[in-house]
């Protein structure tokens, strides 16, 4: 492979930004989204049906979007994520028609599968390739989820006070719909304003992201090594323990982060009495949550070597969440206020468990795959991410109100934790060493 130009520090700070540029316009739509659907008229089995339509094209393009950013580069691939959430934001934001609304919602889940592997997998490539296969990855890899994080709870903040700020100023509202013929109202400012940061996403991305040249890719080459290449992705969680631990966690941790999504929500409106103050209890809890992952992430590195190991790190993180939705379940019937102060103590535990986990995770999964795999095996694992949160969704949606919606969430991060109660076992093999080319299922090292 061709050295590349970048050091690893000044590939850490592109990685960095990269990371808060992507995730600061999908901040912005957490707390406005709904809430514009219902001023469009949009009733609510719609808009449950406009997130099922992203959430099923994510996981449907999961796997072969990983395959792509391998065959074909990096940099080409999270630059036509970026434009494709840039024109998801402007659909959703503007759109009234509900077929806009659900291509709109398509279009962000294919950025979304697009964007999930790779940027990371740029940085780990960059860095092994200048520093080589003892490179130290996680540090780099704890900065870039606290960015992710930060990004995030700003996104939040700014995505619920916008509107609000935009509330203040007399007439300005009513002047914006007037002027637009109703299609530019204060609830879509803040996705619009997302859409203006993935045009700067898009630009970084083509401008500071630097690959080593690739052979060019035909259309026969992408239809024959991207099907390879995502069934090496599969076979690598059958062959290596490692790896499969990785996948497996990834699982546990969105059945119980679905869990929390969908049950805090009406939790915060329980304890505040009513659902306008609940909605804002809960956007103060997921930004103080993207808060507790970010610090959690920049503690990885030290938890990592407080633990003795990664992986040990990993299951104190996984033990750290499960201690925390256990700690919601238990104060599920609870009120006042000592009931709010534990429920929001367990909801940051869960967070900053996860958010210290992920580098020590991730780092174990980049030294068992190679280059040529490497955003495939990531895909792998938001899928099963993914896959595990609708599951979780759907069980937790038919479960009575009480503590055993919160305890099935516990219980699934609790066993994610036990996975990794053994040790190591052999060293990871030679990922550094890319497969020969005439061996597409070697893309990904295994055991």
């Amino acid at each position: 492979m061709t050295r590349p130009a970048l050091a690893p520090a000044a590939a850490l700070r592109r990685y960095v930004k990269i990371c808060a540029l992507f995730w600061l316009p999908l901040g912005l739509t957490i707390a406005p989204l709904i809430l514009l659907f219902t001023e469009r008229g949009i009733p609510m089995a719609a808009i449950a049906g406009f997130f099922a339509v992203h959430s099923l094209t994510a996981a449907a393009l999961e796997l072969p979007t990983g395959g792509l950013s391998d065959v074909l580069g990096r940099r080409a691939v999270l630059a036509t994520a970026g434009l494709l959430n840039l024109a998801a934001l402007t659909l959703v934001a503007l759109g009234t028609a509900p077929w806009l609304l659900v291509l709109g919602m398509a279009l962000l889940g294919t950025g979304r599968a697009l964007s999930s592997g790779p940027a990371e997998a740029w940085y780990v490539d960059t860095v092994r390739a200048h520093s080589g296969p003892g490179a130290d990855l996680r540090t780099g890899l704890a900065r870039g989820s606290s960015a992710t994080s930060a990004a995030l709870a700003a996104g939040t903040l700014l995505g619920g006070a916008l509107p609000w700020l935009t509330g203040l100023v007399p007439g300005l509202g009513a002047g914006l719909a007037g002027a637009t013929a109703g299609l530019v109202v204060p609830l879509c400012l803040p996705l619009l304003l997302g859409a203006a940061v993935e045009a700067a996403f898009v630009s970084y991305v083509v401008t500071s992201l630097p690959e080593p040249p690739r052979p060019k890719a035909t259309l026969r080459h992408v239809l024959r090594d991207v099907p390879a290449t995502v069934a090496g992705g599969l076979r690598l969680g059958g062959r290596d323990a490692l790896v499969r631990r990785v996948f497996l966690s990834a699982g546990a941790a969105g059945g119980a982060v679905a869990a929390i999504e969908l049950l805090t929500p009406r939790r915060a409106a329980g304890l505040t009495g009513a659902a306008e103050s609940g909605a804002v209890l809960f956007a103060a809890l997921a930004c103080a949550g993207f808060l507790c992952a970010a610090l959690g992430s920049h503690l990885a590195p030290l938890a990592a070597r407080l633990a003795g190991s990664g992986e040990r790190a990993v299951m104190l993180g996984l033990g750290t969440g499960a201690s925390g939705v256990l700690l919601l379940g238990a104060t599920s019937a609870a009120t006042g206020a000592v009931a709010m102060v534990l429920a929001a103590t367990g909801y940051g535990l869960v967070y900053l468990g996860l958010g210290a986990a992920g580098p020590s995770q991730n780092e174990v999964l980049h030294r068992r795959v190679t280059d040529r795999g490497r955003a495939t095996a990531l895909s792998v694992q938001s899928l099963a991410l993914q896959l595990a949160g609708a599951l979780a969704g759907l069980i937790v949606g038919h479960l009575p109100a009480g503590p055993l919606p919160w305890l099935l969430g516990g219980a699934a991060l609790l066993a994610g934790a036990l996975l990794w109660t053994r040790g190591a076992g052999r060293p990871a093999p030679a990922a550094a060493q890319e497969a020969p080319s005439g061996d597409p299922s070697g893309a990904l090292t295994h055991r």
